[in-house]
């Protein structure tokens, strides 16, 4: 069974920041491909960001957050990070972390149905 736990999340002012962890464990021979998504209130599940250790962990990001947020992680702990800077009212939504085991080719890294784990979600509120 793999388990996928977020944290991090909470309120901040327009223009603040804010990290969110992950971390998938469960299968120890296995290392991750993981990626963040967001849903915000009558919205569908959009992709924010991936991480493709097996290149060195580059990473890539929706349009609507590159130059702000910034993907790290720690191959090792199947572990990975999301520091989001200048946030917006825009940004408010719940945060998923999802994750699987094998690679994707990047045509297919913002379809959430291309993931097999998910974890329950990190609420991230901007607002003054």
């Amino acid at each position: 069974q793999v388990q996928v736990n977020e944290s991090g999340g909470g309120l901040v002012q327009p223009g603040g920041s804010l990290r969110l962890s992950c971390r998938a464990s469960g299968r120890t021979s296995s290392t991750y491909f993981m990626a963040w998504f967001r849903q915000a209130p009558g919205k569908e599940r959009e992709f924010v960001g991936y991480r493709d250790w097996w290149s060195g962990g580059r990473t890539y990001y929706a349009d609507s957050v590159k130059g702000r947020f910034t993907m790290s992680g720690d191959n090792a702990k199947n572990t990975v990070f999301l520091q989001m800077n200048s946030l917006g009212p825009e940004d408010t939504a719940v945060y998923y972390c999802a994750a699987r085991i094998n690679r994707l080719v990047l045509s297919a890294i913002r379809n959430p149905e291309n993931y097999d784990f998910w974890g329950q979600g990190t609420q991230v509120t901007v607002s003054s």
